[in-house]
């Protein structure tokens, strides 16, 4: 059970695969080993980098654990939704407001949709985000909760939010800008990918991660071979149980061939 994130490990941060990624990934597919996205991503933007790769089967996590996707192309869109994880989001909103007036807030709802208070585009939505209130937020039922701040440094806003002690929900802090993901209590790359692994009947000695983000941390530690990009943070690396090269290197396609 080969577990593999997207951005900083598939494809470099501008979305481009290499094609010695792409040609890696599916010697170790026809090698009988399962090839699973584990992704930050909403499932919109995850579905292109599965057709790019050329999977047609399986399993995928998306929005950091929240979806995950069974790809069958025997189905009339060639996937369907079989787990989502949710929460209120209401409390968390509230806090995060008060702490940092100058945030932004996304949500992705149970539908796929984004919400947002403002103009907020990612490419990890995969969809244009719809503009709501603030109250109607809190009253959304959230798979995932996106907070971006433009005035402080990823450190700064990872101090904050370490301060403000939220309950009931996971999180994460990127390390290229000051953006926050958040799930529901416990739900993380790992859970998602440890409800498949039992699905999949794979033996836990039998996983492997690949991974550059805070939001991999959990997934790393779960795998018996955690293995961390090149580019990754320090703190990342420290939890990796191995690094790789980084994404411009092919880090992916060397970590990949050395289970073929």
């Amino acid at each position: 059970m080969v577990c593999l994130d997207v951005d900083g490990t598939i494809v470099d941060f501008d979305g481009h695969m290499y094609p010695e990624v792409r040609s890696e990934i599916l010697n170790v597919m026809d090698a009988g080993h399962h090839v699973l996205i584990a992704t930050g991503r909403a499932f919109h933007a995850t579905l292109p980098v599965i057709r790019d790769i050329g999977l047609h089967s399986g399993y995928s996590v998306c929005s950091n654990g929240g979806v995950s996707l069974r790809l069958d192309p025997e189905l009339e869109e060639g996937f369907e939704i079989v787990a989502r994880s949710t929460f209120d989001p209401s409390s968390v909103l509230e806090t995060l407001r008060n702490r940092i007036p100058t945030a932004k807030f996304a949500i992705e709802d149970v539908d796929g949709r984004y919400l947002s208070i403002e103009r907020f585009q990612d490419f990890s939505f995969g969809v244009r985000a719809a503009g709501v209130t603030f109250e109607e937020l809190q009253e959304t039922t959230a798979v995932r909760l996106v907070v971006f701040s433009q005035g402080a440094s990823t450190r700064e806003f990872a101090s904050a939010i370490e301060s403000l002690g939220l309950q009931g929900v996971t999180y994460s802090v990127g390390y290229n800008n000051a953006w926050l993901d958040v799930a529901g209590a416990g739900v993380t790359k790992a859970s998602g990918l440890e409800a498949l692994r039992q699905i999949l009947h794979v033996d836990e000695a039998d996983t492997v991660a690949i991974g550059d983000g805070f939001n991999d941390v959990e997934m790393l530690q779960w795998a018996q071979r955690g293995v961390a990009m090149g580019q990754a943070p320090r703190e990342v690396k420290q939890i990796a149980d191995e690094i790789t090269g980084t994404v411009h290197d092919g880090g992916l396609a060397t970590l990949l061939r050395t289970l073929l």
